[in-house]
């Protein structure tokens, strides 16, 4: 059985313009600086929310230019510039809105695409700048460029730029009504989803999808076929989707110790822990799933609806 992801997932969707020519025109970036915005996101990784947009403050608080740990994020529909610096959440300027401190692992559902796009763009750039500090050449320290884009070696002018880790995900399945899902270890019980690792050096995503299912759970798979990807900035990775064929007469083995239990389940067992909610639902389904924020839960559904 084949099939496609019903809905792009939330942190795929297109929202802002990124204006990537503007990283390297530092003069243009920096001459609307006044009329620009600008996104706070604090050491939780959190921002402010109000209704489904992030809260953006006015850049020129922070001085008469970007500040040299700011990020340039691209530009919204109102054609204003966004940049992002970590640092305390404060409120919107309008004293009437109301705002929610958030985390978009935990509450994707609050932001429209814009607001998606930006906070991840935001918390992957800032994670890497927090980790990017030395030169990984020389161990010299580094400092921003290209508008947050990159770091540069000022002794050898050597740059690095944002570091992306791949990690595949999959749903395994036999080809007609049964899929597995798993538990890590460190998961409450009933907690379930899919099976997933990051790619190695030297490792196509399919080696790999096939790699991880066999340590984590012991089952070979095959036909593996690409379904969709999502940016996962916790802290900077891209997650790759994927579905394959296993043999459900396989029996589970747990080689690498982050796996506590898997089993087959049903696609009606699927449906209906999808509709008593998600993780962090009061649901006594014995069976709960991954929250919209997560490609996991995109596959998910799309393989319960395709039956």
């Amino acid at each position: 059985m084949d099939f496609q992801l019903h809905s792009v997932p939330l942190l795929s969707r297109i929202g802002a313009d990124r204006a990537d020519h503007l990283r390297t025109d530092v003069e243009a970036a920096a001459s609307v600086w006044k009329q620009a915005a600008l996104l706070r996101v604090d050491r939780r990784n959190q921002v402010l929310v109000a209704g489904r947009r992030v809260v953006l403050r006015p850049a020129h608080e922070l001085g008469d230019k970007p500040p040299p740990d700011a990020v340039f994020l691209g530009r919204i529909e109102d054609g204003r510039h966004v940049w992002a610096v970590r640092g305390p959440l404060e409120a919107p300027e309008d004293a009437d809105v109301h705002a929610q401190v958030a985390d978009l692992r935990r509450a994707g559902e609050l932001f429209d695409d814009i607001s998606a796009q930006l906070v991840s763009s935001a918390i992957a750039l800032l994670n890497w700048h927090d980790q990017a500090r030395f030169s990984a050449v020389d161990g010299s320290p580094t400092r921003p460029a290209r508008a947050g884009w990159a770091r540069v070696n000022p002794l050898t002018g050597h740059e690095e730029f944002p570091r992306i880790d791949p990690a595949v995900i999959c749903l395994v399945h036999d080809g007609a009504d049964r899929a597995v899902l798993a538990r890590q270890t460190v998961w409450p019980k009933r907690l379930f989803s899919l099976l997933a690792g990051f790619v190695e050096a030297g490792e196509s995503f399919e080696t790999c999808v096939a790699r991880e299912v066999r340590e984590e759970i012991g089952l070979t798979v095959r036909d593996v076929r690409y379904l969709g990807s999502q940016p996962w900035p916790f802290p900077r990775s891209l997650m790759v989707g994927f579905h394959a064929l296993a043999d459900p007469d396989q029996e589970f083995s747990f080689n690498d110790g982050e796996i506590a239990e898997a089993a087959w389940f049903t696609r009606d067992e699927v449906r209906e822990a999808l509709a008593a909610g998600d993780w962090g639902s009061n649901s006594e389904s014995r069976l709960l799933l991954p929250g919209s924020v997560s490609i996991a839960r995109v596959i998910i559904e799309s393989w319960a609806a395709a039956g």
